[in-house]
């Protein structure tokens, strides 16, 4: 199984960017998977989700309006599109399978992926 996190990068305010994760090793299209952040010094926290189908998806209150997940099942991938980026968005991006329902805390998912660095500058 294997979860591969691109697309960080170091941005301005205000701009945006795409993250990417390609999976592989598991039957995608059976899988929930959720985008989750974590910045220096503080725990990971939920940043978003969609449902193996693609027609439900979840949001922290912090990116809702913002942020965009999506999922293309024929190329096992799952994106996030964060637009209008703050320095509070700064952390280390990663995404995550769960087999069957979606769900928002981080002990529910069964494969995660390495991180990518998004840095905004102010």
């Amino acid at each position: 199984v294997q979860l591969q996190a691109s697309g960080g990068g170091l941005v301005q305010a205000g701009a945006s960017l795409r993250l990417s994760c390609a999976a592989s090793g598991f039957t995608f299209s059976f899988y929930a998977m959720g985008w989750f952040r974590q910045a220096p010094g503080k725990e990971r926290e939920f940043v978003a989700a969609i449902s193996w189908s693609g027609s439900s998806t979840y949001y922290a209150d912090s990116v809702k309006g913002r942020f965009t997940i999506s999922r293309d099942n024929a190329k096992n991938t799952v994106y996030l599109r964060m637009n209008s980026l703050k320095p509070e968005d700064t952390a280390v991006y990663y995404c995550a399978a769960k087999q069957g329902a979606i769900v928002t805390y981080e002990e529910g998912y069964d494969y995660w992926g390495q991180g990518t660095q998004v840095t905004v500058s102010s």
